[in-house]
């Protein structure tokens, strides 16, 4: 039997017993300390789980979805004032907007800026509007979600019968007389197919809720 003592980072070994037992005690020991908390190598892991993060984040932001707002009351009563919503990218991967989607798009007078409005009249259609009501193709549509916040319908609304253009569109804002859209733009009166960003989805702020 043999008594040694040892020293290591100012921690006492005391090993006790026989020089086998010792041995596999001195291993353990090292082990255990090869094994201590490294801060280093802990933050290099979390870094790159991060990094891994941000460039998956920002690849679903520029691909499938699009964060959008309306700083405007050009929408309701379907879509708040200053609300912020959720648009998908890829809605019109395999197929085109239809009459009735809420589409975010570029402002065809000013690209840099993003509009989201109604899809009203369809690519070969025509379309016009008289004292508030839309006719397409020359019958009315029926429009459940339109909103007129004077009261008066008449007021601002008519617009004499235009044709769609191929892989054009017709948009309104639901706030029929309280709207910049094709109506109004200088360059178009329609949104280009290619200028379309996504299909409005759902708001998130300053509450949630489905746009239908």
């Amino acid at each position: 039997m043999q008594n040694d003592i040892e020293e290591d980072d100012g921690i006492e070994i005391i090993y006790w017993g026989d020089e086998e037992k010792n041995t596999v005690n001195e291993e353990n020991f090292k082990r255990k300390k090869r094994d201590r908390f490294n801060l280093k190598k802990e933050l290099r892991a979390w870094g790159k789980l991060i990094l891994i993060a941000l460039i998956i984040a920002l690849c679903i932001n520029y691909f499938v979805i699009t964060n959008s707002v309306v700083p405007s009351g050009s929408m309701q009563k379907t879509i708040k004032p200053k609300s912020r919503m959720i648009g998908y990218r890829l809605a019109y991967t395999f197929s085109s907007p239809k009459r009735g989607d809420i589409i975010i798009f570029k402002y065809p007078d000013d690209e840099k800026q993003t509009f989201v409005k109604r899809v009203i009249g369809l690519p070969g259609e025509t379309v016009k509007i008289e004292r508030g009501k839309v006719y397409i193709n020359g019958k009315e549509l029926k429009e459940d979600y339109v909103y007129f916040d004077t009261g008066h319908p008449e007021e601002g609304t008519d617009f004499e019968e235009i044709t769609v253009p191929e892989n054009g569109y017709f948009v309104l804002g639901d706030n029929r007389n309280n709207s910049e859209d094709s109506r109004y733009w200088q360059t178009t009166n329609f949104v280009s197919e290619n200028k379309i960003i996504g299909k409005a989805l759902f708001c998130y702020y300053p509450e949630w809720y489905l746009i239908k």
